[in-house]
């Protein structure tokens, strides 16, 4: 172990909750072992990188953020498929990382980032740099981990949102659906329509038929039920649209979200008054629940363990209870889906939820 550690710290993407907590893990485990450790806060993300905005931090910057959601050092989005090119000023960007790196006198960098994050983590490890990385998303999606942090926090944020707008739905009479975060992937709509007892869940992964989600209401209607919940993911999209390239399905969407076009279908339908809720960003912030605050801290202090250890190039995950090292290179690029045929769709099923099938 080196007499000296200067650890680098980034949060980049979508911001949500704990991530404040994962990198006062990383913190506190780094000064415990090591007194002389400096940590170097590197702001707004990659763009901070980018460009050598950085600050140096205390272990007072690290008091008191535990349950304080958002991030102390600011983020940004750097999506990974323009990583390759200029920025607006002409800079390029993996050079420009590599340089502030070695500038700020880096041992290690830990990214705490979703799978864009990962995916740039990966390439600046291939490029020589010595890299950590954290599992953080609202969308659970990440491949090699059961569970990021993020998406606890979340769900219980959608899962609420369903459960109070069933009062408004019964009182009134109406179909509601409830749009959640989710573009490419249904782990968040899926688990949060599961616990909050909705009639229809869809999801990216599995295509839907409108005319079985209105048969499912009126169903709700012959057996006495006067209203229904229809929880939808906002990537979720008709069988027919899935059938479209992703420029032709932009075309005839516009600016229309999917839960307006559905519930447009679901008026003429079933005849009913239909309101569609979307929760939307309020789903990423507040103070991060207990789990969130555990898995957020354990895998803090797992990325300090592998600085110690210099082992570089991984990300720290959580597999049956155990935060791992895995390879950076075994997670970039590889997004986790819902699997149809798993135990949690056959189980959701067998309780009387339409997936529009």
């Amino acid at each position: 172990m080196k007499e000296k550690l200067r650890v680098g710290i980034l949060t980049s993407g979508g911001d949500c909750q704990a991530l404040n907590a994962a990198m006062r893990g990383v913190a506190l485990a780094l000064y415990e072992k090591n007194k002389n450790t400096e940590i170097i806060g590197i702001e707004n993300g990659y763009e901070g990188l980018i460009n050598g905005n950085c600050r140096s931090l205390t272990k007072d910057d690290f008091e008191n953020i535990l349950c304080l959601g958002g991030t102390i050092l600011g983020s940004s989005r750097m999506p990974f498929k323009h990583i390759n090119e200029p920025d607006e000023n002409g800079v390029e960007k993996i050079p420009a990382m590599i340089k502030n790196y070695k500038k700020m006198g880096l041992d290690c960098l830990v990214v705490l980032g979703g799978n864009g994050s990962q995916k740039t983590a990966n390439l600046l490890s291939e490029n020589g740099l010595n890299v950590v990385s954290l599992p953080k998303t609202i969308d659970n999606d990440i491949a090699e981990t059961d569970l990021t942090f993020g998406y606890a926090s979340a769900l219980e944020v959608a899962a609420e949102t369903i459960e109070k707008i069933k009062t408004t739905a019964a009182s009134h009479s109406r179909i509601f659906i409830v749009e959640i975060m989710g573009h490419k992937t249904g782990h968040l709509t899926l688990n949060a329509g599961i616990a909050s007892g909705a009639d229809v869940i869809l999801i990216p992964e599995m295509p839907f038929d409108i005319i079985a989600v209105a048969e499912k209401i009126k169903r709700n209607e012959l057996s006495g039920k006067n209203y229904s919940i229809v929880a939808v993911a906002e990537g979720a999209k008709t069988k027919q649209d899935a059938l479209l390239s992703k420029k032709e399905y932009k075309a005839k969407m516009g600016s229309l979200s999917i839960s307006f076009t559905l519930a447009s279908q679901l008026r003429m339908i079933c005849g009913k008054d239909v309101r569609v809720s979307i929760p939307g960003h309020v789903q990423r912030g507040g103070t991060p629940c207990p789990q969130d605050r555990i898995l957020a801290s354990r895998l803090g202090v797992a990325a300090a363990e592998c600085i110690f250890k210099e082992k570089y190039g991984v990300m720290v995950a959580l597999k049956n209870d155990k935060i791992v090292p895995v390879e950076l290179s075994k997670v970039a690029g590889i997004t986790k889906f819902v699997d149809f045929e798993s135990d949690t769709i056959k189980q959701a099923k067998a309780l009387g939820i339409c997936f529009g099938e």
